[in-house]
């Protein structure tokens, strides 16, 4: 199956998954748990993760728990020269819709990458391998080409299909969280 069609199933899945709220719900309570108990989450000072759109996993939870805990907190926004920029927020943050319909914070301080202990890396289907397909642009990709912090990606069990050859250019994430018997599926 190529990308495109597996794009367009990653959407179906999670659209199917938003409609059952209280599914939806659990699934989220599986994976955040093994988050927030795992060692990277522990170890990091600084989060990078995305204002989740409606269909993705809720990722108010890690925003909150990131402040509670006190730990950095930034989020990306998507130029128009395609390269990732990360801003950091706090709870009084105000945010524009992007015309991707994703939350960007109206901060313009950045943060360098090496800042980043941890970044939550979004996607529509991921493999075995740590290999995902994202919402089409490649942003991502770009900017872990010289990541060198540790990266995860949370992903509903649906989410998870190898039937696809990842590209020469895709970089996998170092984890794969996901409510599949209740553990982490890669490391």
């Amino acid at each position: 199956m190529d990308k495109k069609a597996l794009r367009k199933k990653g959407i179906a899945i999670l659209q199917e998954l938003a409609a059952d709220k209280q599914k939806k719900q659990n699934k989220e309570a599986i994976i955040l748990r093994l988050l927030f108990s795992s060692k990277i989450w522990r170890e990091a000072s600084c989060v990078g993760v995305i204002r989740a759109t409606g269909i993705e996993l809720d990722t108010q939870p890690i925003f909150q728990r990131a402040f509670i805990e006190e730990k950095k907190v930034v989020v990306p926004k998507a130029p128009q020269d395609r390269l990732l920029t990360f801003h950091p927020v706090n709870e009084k943050t105000q945010y524009l819709l992007s015309d991707f319909g994703v939350e960007e914070p109206l901060v313009q301080q950045q943060v360098e990458k090496s800042e980043i202990d941890l970044l939550i890396v979004p996607g529509l289907i991921f493999s075995s391998q740590g290999y995902r397909i994202g919402f089409g642009g490649g942003y991502y990709d770009r900017f872990l080409t010289t990541f060198q912090g540790q990266t995860v990606s949370l992903a509903f069990s649906e989410q998870l299909r190898d039937d696809w050859q990842p590209a020469e250019f895709d970089i996998p994430v170092k984890k794969i969280i996901t409510d599949f018997r209740n553990e982490v599926f890669y490391e």
